[in-house]
């Protein structure tokens, strides 16, 4: 098992790009790596659970429900 760290830098300017993180942390759990998310710059208001909400990129799953799955499985996000 390995230990992947993300890093995002997008928020809701760019909402495809700013779900990347969390979906590729999903992916990595679900091959049983341990994972983490950093969020910078454009990217930190995402924490909070009423902007995650509104994030829906295009071909992408929403960020609210990566989120959710981020929490159940106890994935740490550093801002």
């Amino acid at each position: 098992m390995a230990k992947i760290l993300y890093i995002g830098t997008h928020g809701t300017d760019d909402p495809t790009m700013a779900t990347f993180p969390f979906l590729m942390a999903k992916g990595a759990i679900d091959a049983g790596h341990e994972t983490g998310i950093i969020l910078r710059g454009e990217a930190a208001p995402l924490i909070k659970d009423s902007i995650a909400a509104q994030i829906q990129g295009i071909g992408v799953p929403s960020v609210k429900g990566l989120m959710e799955f981020r929490v159940d499985k106890n994935v740490r996000i550093t801002v």
